[in-house]
């Protein structure tokens, strides 16, 4: 983050985040995690981990802040926005914001910060790392009748949004 380090805006935004990371904890919400989305200038999402009180286990900080960012502008993509994050974002939340079409993603602490202190997602990298029929989660192909059917519906829809 050597370029966001010079940048007064980067650090208004990445103590927003550490903020929320601040209150996640403090409410018992969840760890110790918080993120902010930026466009223009402004914020459009933020969220902070909400795994513990919403009993979701995808309700990390990141997530929540990219969703709260395509509610409030009604889209499904974010191009245009940076994701300032109180901690690199695991795989999970990676994945999400390459979904999301982020330009960038800013963070704060490392992912050995986070395993310091008993966030550790190094098992995810290397599982990830895997040959599928390699990982310790089971995935199966399971082939039945008509299921390519929406995806033909799908790819027969020729006003279809694209993403």
């Amino acid at each position: 983050m050597a370029d966001g380090n010079r940048d007064p805006q980067h650090a208004r935004w990445m103590q927003h985040a550490v903020d929320l990371s601040r209150t996640a904890v403090r409410s018992g919400s969840g760890g110790p995690f918080g993120a902010v989305i930026v466009r223009d200038g402004r914020i459009v999402g933020e969220g902070r981990n909400r795994v513990l009180g919403d009993h979701d286990p995808t309700a990390h900080a990141e997530v929540v802040a990219i969703r709260d960012a395509c509610a409030r502008l009604e889209v499904h993509h974010l191009e245009g926005c940076i994701l300032y994050a109180s901690c690199e974002p695991c795989p999970m939340c990676l994945a999400s914001a390459y979904w999301a079409h982020l330009d960038a993603i800013y963070h704060a602490c490392s992912r050995d910060d986070a395993a310091a202190v008993g966030f550790d997602d190094a098992f995810l990298h290397e599982e990830l790392a895997r040959p599928v029929a390699e990982r310790r989660l089971p995935v199966h192909r399971l082939e039945h009748p008509g299921a390519d059917e929406p995806m033909q519906l799908w790819a027969g829809l020729e006003d279809r949004i694209e993403y």
